[in-house]
């Protein structure tokens, strides 16, 4: 069993966002900017209209490292650990897990999340469309 965030207000959204399948990533209202991890204002104009917005969910892996770990009890080792940059924006990361065998950097992967209670953990794998 993973450890499972605690659902902040500040942050639920993206923990449960699975529910439908939409990966969401906070959004600016005034300029466009996404953001990730979430903060009370816009990182690029300081605005407060700050708001989870839905994303493609695809992106590509900038980096990853390969654990073998088990930094918890009964957690599947090797397992990958990636940053993801989104394609949405240059430079907006999400740090998550990496499904599958195989990983190299630059590959094109595509969210999909793994359900716990009343958490969907969004992961990335290989996207081979």
């Amino acid at each position: 069993m993973r450890k499972l965030p605690k659902l902040e207000p500040e942050t639920a959204f993206y923990w449960t966002c699975g529910a439908d399948g939409r990966l969401r990533i906070q959004r600016c209202g005034q300029c466009g900017t996404y953001q990730h991890p979430p903060f009370p204002r816009c990182s690029g104009c300081g605005s407060e209209a700050v708001a989870p917005a839905p994303v493609s969910g695809k992106g590509r892996l900038a980096s990853y490292t390969v654990n073998h770990e088990a930094w918890v009890p009964g957690l599947d080792v090797p397992f990958v650990f990636g940053v993801v940059e989104l394609a949405e924006q240059a430079q907006l990361y999400v740090f998550t897990n990496v499904l599958g065998k195989e990983v190299r950097i630059g590959m094109p992967l595509t969210v999909e999340f793994e359900h716990h209670d009343d958490v969907w953990l969004p992961m990335f794998r290989e996207d081979r469309e």
